[in-house]
């Protein structure tokens, strides 16, 4: 190789070396990110009494611990997003759902628990399948084809978004309506920006062909 060819591929190896450098780094800090988003979590909705409310509360906090779980168990990855809008979206996605409250008279009781359940059920069921490849950056950490990703491509949101509307049921307040509402919009954004990031991986292209829609069968 001549000198000229070595110059020039010096700079692109550099280029390289650097932004794996800041993906690692960034991974790190997105794990410690997930971890005080768990202390928040914890501190927000830990049960002190035993209603039926505080168990449903108690199966959330169950279903965010394993998160944190895998999230330190997983593996390092290269193809992390570095762009800020997407950490924005990541923070705030993940944030405002803690800024919910008591609300007024439950709607319907009964229909909003069977809600939580079922919405419980399909974010953990997701996060099972994701296992150590969970995060909340856009980021590829391998293409997840099973379970229920075989219906939905965003299986947790969804079950994310389930929760949401049984809180609505069981604790009714314009506040929260406001807030969700805004986490959907966020939500819609996330998916967006990882979709972009996973859209590189020629599996990933794959797999959304054969399974069309993101969050409800035959709607979207």
């Amino acid at each position: 190789m001549s000198n000229a060819a070595t110059s020039r591929s010096a700079p692109i190896a550099e280029g390289v070396a650097r932004f794996t450098i800041n993906s690692r780094l960034a991974d790190r800090i997105e794990q410690v990110a997930v971890a005080g988003l768990n202390a928040l979590l914890l501190a927000r909705i830990w049960p002190h009494d035993l209603t039926a409310q505080s168990l449903l509360s108690l199966l959330l906090l169950v279903s965010e611990g394993a998160v944190l779980i895998f999230l330190l168990l997983r593996r390092p990855t290269d193809r992390i997003s570095l762009k800020p809008g997407d950490w924005l979206l990541a923070a705030g996605g993940s944030f405002l759902p803690l800024l919910v409250s008591t609300g007024g008279a439950a709607i319907s009781p009964t229909v909003g628990a069977a809600l939580m359940l079922a919405g419980i059920a399909i974010h953990v069921g997701a996060k099972l399948s994701l296992n150590v490849s969970f995060g909340l950056v856009a980021a590829n950490r391998g293409v997840k084809q099973a379970g229920l990703y075989t219906v939905v491509r965003h299986p947790m949101y969804a079950g994310y978004i389930l929760t949401h509307i049984a809180f609505l049921l069981l604790q009714p307040s314009w506040w929260n309506l406001g807030i969700y509402g805004c986490n959907w919009v966020l939500l819609i954004l996330r998916i967006r920006a990882e979709e972009k990031v996973l859209g590189m991986d020629e599996r990933y292209r794959a797999f959304a062909a054969r399974v069309p829609y993101r969050l409800i069968p035959g709607v979207y």
